[in-house]
């Protein structure tokens, strides 16, 4: 943070950059910006007093030393605006530079505070809410982010402060008086703070959203030039993934888990813990801030989770009478539940309690969940461990407490749980545990002064243990039903008075054995005079409890099978099974497994083994378990625990054999949100979702644990082959219907979000694929031409997704095993190159990520950016050992010396540094380029570096110098990347001139000119070997040579944005592509050549459309050309070349036999669509073409430039008939008169001329609009003309005079567009208000307000019947209106809105058909706003076209894809 400091001779200077803990007290100005603000450059050169805005810098610089401060800050001049690195770390700051400020100091220049009202009250209370400064975008934080806000009018007077003002701050923007006191933000709603911005502009629409940063507490990349709209879908998304953070991270509610055991157990008895809260050991755990742990160890059935229990009531009930003033989680592990019986489940239940009490600390996950982190990969534990350790740590955490039960039932990775717990040491954190007695947790756990241990064995708490046993046995014999008649024995004792002596005898303090006792004294067969002789008959102690059960369930000779196969599968099962499952899983006859009843009677002779809840079965207790997997194993696992696993391996494929099909709910739409899914009733997938999830799993276990390993089941033909050639696609929807996709098969993660995968699998499926092979009887009927696609599948093994932003860079680790990558999201991501999950996520710059290299070692990961740092990275544990400072603008490149104890670093300050590793210091600086440099490598011997600049050259240097040997002139544009080969004799180079050179670097020769990429090279890279060449393009496409020969032997495609970095695997195997389509690709070096049989642009598709008879489909590229395209076929019949740049527009002639292009090469050419030939070149602007239209009767063309002209043509000749000129700024609308002799121009410059089309002339110049004109429109009675404006008003002017016959005024925001209705009789008029207005041309009245769009309006059009008006809007959604009384009827996501209003005709009715379209995320083809067809990566649009059932696609690859639908349902 750059400051301005006070002098004492009453002027000021800027400071340098403080960091952030460095900042001494400061105050901070806030005002509206004027016409002449001092900038920073104007405080550099000595010219700021010139400036009129300079008045109020001194202002706040005097106002801040009355306050006592030194310092003070002020937008306009405290940051360096044209350093793009800076603005985005300011507008990411700007929030907390506020807040942290002492004063805020806010100066309304349209306030004086001698005004007075008509009762002589003070005026300047008017005038105060009515202030420009509320009407502001950046306003808004400068006035809710710092807790001292003071405002002063315009002579410097103070009015009062945010305190005092309070209610006229409310009253003028809505902002509640909460939120003005300094409540937290989260406090109140998403909708709530959004709203705060609805009335409040900024000078650059992208600012809206950019402006409430700090309101959300979100940051992300600014991108101005994107347009309002997309700014706030940026925004949207990034706040939607706080939301969908938690729900990712949850697998069970440790809520509802005690809540469950407290139910299976009968309740909570309080005399039965209310004795520990009394204990030395607790109360000292309790109260003494340096006791930081309790561990509370007993053996099994002592009672430990129900005491635990009632201590977290106890603490519950302490927190909400304080204030709720800390924080309790809690979690129960269970062994037998897969769900919680691990760490990672344990941190994840911990991490969502701790989040919902202290919704703050949800930005701990959110580093994680926002950068593309997997949660639930082989690399969970150390992301949870991490977040929770933040949490933890955060210093604005509440005292917290963390209670976790039954540590010896977390089976999966108990010694980290434990190291963890051990590890954190804070005084606002507090540990409560238990686990039985056992070893390696006494170890971990060793009490100390900080750790307390409460034995239940040791005497006092034995004895108290024992007396709550008591307590228990009493209060269960209570409600027990043989013994509520009080029964007198012989002897004259009652009988519940024996039976309790009985039992407290026999109990030795465990109530477990009890529990037991009195479910077999409850069964319904026991009369009263049965119950002692049964509890002096069972034994003492939990073995003989459960000897006794076993041989209870042997006496059912009939159904003993039975029962032994239920409690074989309860024991080995990975979660509690439901009744519908264990049937068929368990294999029961038919005859028992139809009924629910007949399955709920053979669990019921399990003895007390199983107890049933809410129709799913548990073991009583883990000792119940322990107990039959080992003592009773010859009775249940006569041929080895892994023969059930077999078992059930092979029953489920069998049940999800029998019972899976496509679209088994009857969902019918494919692209059905899994959240909004209804459960049929019954659910026919009850008896098969835990088939679902864990059949592979029982299927590993089956091979792990058998000596004789069974490969024939994996064999064709056999079950598995049969199962996945079958049902492969039904599984995954299965697995998503049950929200279990990530549990079920970790590689496919991704299809959690996708319902059905049938129609995309098959769709884009190549042409010779197994898939569509096997599946083919699946081919949707609802698709009538499907896109041509390839016939085998391409080289790319993996594409990984995460980064949100470009990839700029990728490296392989020298071992092959990891892949780095750094991005422009600010990122650096280390990914497994075998699985594609992303096991590190490195985080600390602040701009863009431009390379990353490993060191020889592995051990470090360098990465340059555009932030002027380079830092260095420990890849085993993601921490940065160094920063390394010195640069003057952005790190282009990165490398390390083979001996990883140098760093080699390449820049726009146009220089080379080299670093030392270990230390971070500069060695050497090396000097002689004249531009920016791009890319550094060292040789393989370290005795040489390379860089390729922006001055045309590569330069060789000597290290151990630092001299520069040779320098490698011959490229004729800029030198993107180096690299040297493995014996240091070679170099290669990639250019913007397309090209990549190889030279040798003793005499600096070239050796070889490799040509093929159709656009500038931006990486190569030698093979380890040296024998071959990798390149990376903007033409989208990898390319490998051979460096011997020079040939091209492979080309991969399949990126859909330009290839910034490739990597060859030190094993040669794999080639890494990263791209700005946001992904990394890795293909496979060997089988990169395959056949395709797509012909498609080598470039991006700027521009696709139909013709007019839907025959054809034309597109232009930045690859220059034109392709037309058979839009039944999918064929491409022609391919036009000529233009020297990009294409950026292409238009079909009303008869659809000739073809105009516009390009950046300044020309519209007209092609023959039948023969391709070019008919015309017309030449004469000066910039850009970006709009062309011919005229209905096919003798005029119209184009628009970037150079401010309109030009009319003669198509027939070519020439250029009219060239209307006259606007002083670029033109936004143009509309051609009905009977084409006039054209009407809106422009930037606030007017609108009219131009005679015959001579060229504009007749007229309508001046009125006050700001833009963004639309303009005749009458089709050509009376009259109707424009909209960023003034926020519709003109309606006299077509033949140009006076303005109507001014309409009502919407509040700027008027995107207006169209007459077919009569001339009424207009319509769309806003950045969200609303369309209808209006009377001839009185100008408003008739009609149409609200419900949640964007800005861009298209109205009204039905030929005048009967229904149709809007389309940025929020995605066309509605359509009844003209008469304003009501939507109808509403409409993501259709084509040419194809909606190409079908009306006069009847009202035509609107109910279906209406294909393009989702707004470009993953879907949707069909009536219903999402229809998933579209894989590579084919997602960059243009697409939609014409009534036919959609085409024009792919950043090149791909240019059509599909027609059918046009009924």
């Amino acid at each position: 943070m750059r400051l301005l400091e006070c002098n004492s001779t009453g002027g000021f200077r800027l400071t340098r950059n403080f960091h952030d803990d460095k900042v001494p007290p400061y105050a901070i100005l806030s005002h509206t910006w004027g016409d002449k603000e001092v900038l920073f450059k104007d405080l550099e050169d000595g010219t700021a007093k010139n400036k009129t805005g300079y008045a109020k810098i001194q202002f706040c610089g005097d106002q801040a030393e009355r306050d006592g401060l030194k310092f003070f800050w002020v937008d306009t001049c405290c940051i360096d605006k044209s350093d793009d690195a800076e603005l985005q770390n300011a507008l990411d700051s700007m929030f907390r530079w506020y807040h942290n400020a002492a004063k805020c100091y806010v100066y309304l220049t349209d306030v004086s505070p001698c005004q007075q009202d008509a009762n002589d009250n003070p005026g300047w209370e008017v005038a105060f809410r009515k202030s420009r400064w509320f009407t502001r975008g950046w306003t808004l934080q400068e006035l809710i982010a710092p807790e001292v806000v003071e405002f002063f009018s315009e002579d410097r007077k103070h009015l009062g402060n945010k305190k005092s003002l309070a209610q006229h701050i409310h009253n003028t923007t809505g902002i509640p008086l909460g939120a003005l006191q300094g409540n937290p933000l989260s406090d109140f709603s998403f909708e709530l703070r959004m709203s705060w911005i609805e009335n409040r502009s900024t000078t650059r629409e992208e600012d809206r959203a950019y402006c409430l940063f700090g309101i959300f507490d979100v940051q992300m990349p600014l991108r101005y030039g994107e347009g309002e709209e997309r700014a706030f879908g940026r925004l949207r998304e990034e706040i939607g993934k706080h939301d969908r953070c938690l729900s990712n991270l949850q697998s069970t509610d440790p809520r509802l888990d005690k809540k469950r055991i407290e139910e299976a157990k009968g309740g909570l008895l309080a005399d039965a813990y209310l004795w520990v809260l009394d204990s030395h050991d607790f109360q000292q755990w309790h109260d003494r801030p340096e006791s930081r742990l309790l561990w509370i160890k007993g053996d099994p059935g002592k009672g430990k989770t129900m005491l635990l229990c009632g201590i977290v009531n106890e603490l519950e009930v302490a927190i909400t009478a304080d204030g709720h003033c800390r924080n309790l989680a809690y979690f129960f592990c269970q062994a037998t539940d897969l769900r919680i019986n691990s760490a990672i489940a344990v941190l994840r239940g911990l991490i969502c309690l701790l989040a919902h009490q202290q919704p703050r600390l949800i930005s701990h996950v959110r580093e994680y969940t926002d950068a593309g982190k997997s949660l639930s990969d082989a690399n969970a534990w150390v992301a949870l461990s991490d977040i929770l350790g933040g949490m933890l740590g955060d210093p604005n955490l509440k005292p917290t407490c963390l209670v976790v039960d039954a540590l010896d039932e977390c089976v999966v990775d108990l010694p980290k749980l434990l190291d963890f717990v051990v590890r954190i040491s804070s005084d606002r954190v507090k540990w409560l545990l238990t686990s039985r007695n056992e070893m390696n947790i006494e170890r971990k756990l060793r009490p100390d002064d900080k750790r307390t241990r409460l034995s239940l064995e040791l005497k006092a708490n034995a004895v108290q243990v024992s007396r709550a046993v008591e307590m228990y046995i009493d209060d269960k014999l209570s409600d027990l039903e043989p013994l509520r008649d009080e029964t007198i024995l012989e002897d004259g004792t009652l009988l519940k008075d024996r039976v309790r002596d009985v039992l407290r005898n026999k109990a030795n303090g465990t109530f477990l054995w009890v529990a037991l006792v009195i479910q077999e004294l409850s069964n319904d067969e026991v009369e009263s005079w049965h119950v002692l002789q049964i509890v002096k008959k069972l034994p003492p102690g939990l073995n003989g409890m459960y000897d006794h059960m076993l041989n209870k369930i042997k006496e059912h000779s009939l159904d003993s099978e039975f029962c032994e196969r239920i409690l074989s599968l309860a024991t080995v099962a990975y979660r509690p099974l439901h009744l519908a499952e264990i049937g068929g899983l368990s294999g029961l006859p038919e005859q028992i497994t139809k009924s629910r009843k007949n399955v709920q009677k053979i669990v019921a002779k399990c003895g007390s083994f199983l107890t049933v809840r809410d129709d799913q079965i548990y073991l009583v207790h883990q000792s119940a378990k322990d107990y039959l997997s080992n003592q009773a194993s010859t009775l249940l696992f006569p041929g080895g625990a892994a023969m059930v696993h077999h078992d059930i391996s092979n029953r489920s494929l069998r049940l999800l054999s029998d019972k899976l099909r496509r679209d088994i709910y009857g969902l019918c739409a494919p692209g059905f949100p899994i959240d909004q899914v209804r459960v049929p009733d019954p659910d026919p997938l009850a008896t098969v979702r835990y088939s679902c999830v864990y059949w592979i799993d029982h299927l590993y276990d089956w091979q792990s644990s058998d000596n004789i390993k069974h490969p024939d089941v994996f064999q064709d033909g056999g079950i598995i082959d049969d199962f996945l050639r079958k049902h492969y696609l039904y599984w995954l929807e299965a697995l998503s219907l049950c929200k279990s996709v990530s549990q079920g098969i970790l590689s496919i993660t991704k299809l959690e979000s996708i319902l059905q995968v049938y129609a995309s699998a098959l769709v884009f499926s190549p042409a010779r694929s197994m898939t569509r092979e096997i599946f083919k009887q699946e081919e949707r009927r609802w698709i009538t031409a499907g896109p041509v696609v390839e016939n085998d599948w391409n080289a790319c093994t993996q594409t990984l997704e995460g980064h949100s932003d470009w990839v700029n860079s990728v490296a392989f680790s020298p071992d092959s095993t990891l892949v780095a990558s750094g991005s422009s999201d600010k990122t650096v991501k280390i990914w497994d190159a075998a699985t594609g999950t992303c096991t590190q996520t490195l985080e600390g710059h602040s701009y863009y990520v431009n390379s990353v290299v490993f060191s020889p070692d592995s051990k470090l990961v360098a990465s340059g950016s555009c932030d002027k740092t380079i830092k260095i990275w420990n890849t085993v544990t993601g921490t940065c050992t160094q920063t390394l400072e010195g640069h003057s603008n952005f790190v282009n490149s990165v490398a390390f010396l083979p001996d990883s104890k140098l760093v080699a670093s390449g820049s726009s300050d146009k220089t080379v540094k080299i670093w030392d590793a270990a230390t971070g210091t500069c060695i050497q600086t090396l000097e002689g380029h004249s531009s920016w440099v791009n890319s550094v490598a060292f040789s393989s011997d370290s005795k040489l570096l390379a860089s390729g600049s922006r001055d045309k050259t590569v330069k060789i240097w000597d290290v151990a110098t630092g001299t520069c040997t040779q320098t490698l002139e011959g490229y004729s544009s800029w030198v993107s990347s180096v690299a040297f080969s493995s014996d240091s004799k070679l170099v290669a180079s990639g250019s913007s001139d397309k090209t990549v050179k190889i030279w040798d670097t003793a005499t600096g020769t070239s050796t070889q000119t490799l040509k093929g990429h159709s656009n500038s090279v931006y990486s190569v890279t030698f093979s380890p070997d040296s024998k071959l060449v990798a390149s990376g393009s903007y033409d989208c496409t990898i390319k490998i040579w051979d460096v011997a020969t020079g040939t091209c032997t492979q080309t991969l495609e399949g990126h859909s944005n330009y290839v910034y970095s490739v990597a060859f695997s030190p094993d040669l195997k794999l080639v890494a592509s990263g791209s700005y389509d946001r992904t990394i690709k890795i293909w496979d070096a060997a089988t990169g050549t395959y056949t395709q049989t797509l012909e498609g642009h080598s470039s991006s598709v700027y521009s696709v459309t139909f013709s007019p008879d839907l025959k054809l489909v034309v597109s232009g590229s930045s690859d220059r050309t034109v392709k037309i395209w058979d839009a039944a076929t999918g064929a491409c019949t022609q391919t036009l070349e000529g233009h020297s740049r990009a294409v950026c527009l292409v238009a079909f002639s009303p008869n659809s036999k000739l073809v105009a292009s516009g390009s950046d090469d300044n020309t519209i050419k007209i092609w023959d669509a039948a023969t391709g030939t070019c008919t015309q070149t017309l030449e004469g602007h000066s910039n850009s073409v970006y709009s062309v239209a011919f005229s209905p009767d096919l003798k005029l063309m119209a184009s628009r430039s970037y150079d401010r002209t309109i030009k009319i043509w003669d198509v027939a000749t070519g020439t250029c008939t009219q060239t209307l000129k006259g606007h002083s700024n670029y033109v936004y609308s143009v509309a051609f008169s009905p009977d084409l002799k006039l054209v009407a121009s809106g422009s930037y410059d606030h007017t609108i001329k009219i131009w005679d089309t015959a001579t060229g002339t504009y007749t007229q110049t309508l001046k009125g609009h006050s700001s833009s004109v963004y639309s303009v429109t005749f009458s089709p009675d050509l009376k009259l003309m109707v424009s909209g404006s960023s003034d926020r008003t519709v003109k309606i002017w006299d077509a033949a005079t140009g006076a303005c016959t109507q001014t309409l005024e009502g919407h509040s925001r700027a008027v995107c567009l207006v169209a007459f209705s077919p009569n001339s009789k009424l207009v319509a008029s769309g806003s950045d208000d969200n609303t369309i207005k209808i209006w009377d041309a001839a009185t100008g009245t408003c008739t009609q307000t149409l609200e419900g769009h949640s964007n800005s309006v861009y298209s109205v059009a009204f039905s030929p019947d005048l009967k229904l008006v149709a809007s389309r809007s940025y929020d995605h959604t066309i509605k359509i209106w009844d003209a008469a009384t304003g009501i939507c009827t109808q509403t409409l996501k993501n259709v084509s809105f040419l194809s909606l209003i190409t079908s009306w005709s006069g009847d009202a009715k035509k609107h109910t058909q279906q209406y294909y379209g393009v989702s707004s995320d470009n993953k879907w083809i949707t069909r009536s706003s219903e999402n229809w067809l998933w579209l894989p990566p590579g084919s997602r649009p960059g243009h697409s076209a939609v014409v009534a059932s036919t959609i085409a696609i024009g792919c950043n690859s090149g791909r240019v894809l059509i599909m027609t639908f059918p046009a009924d349902n």
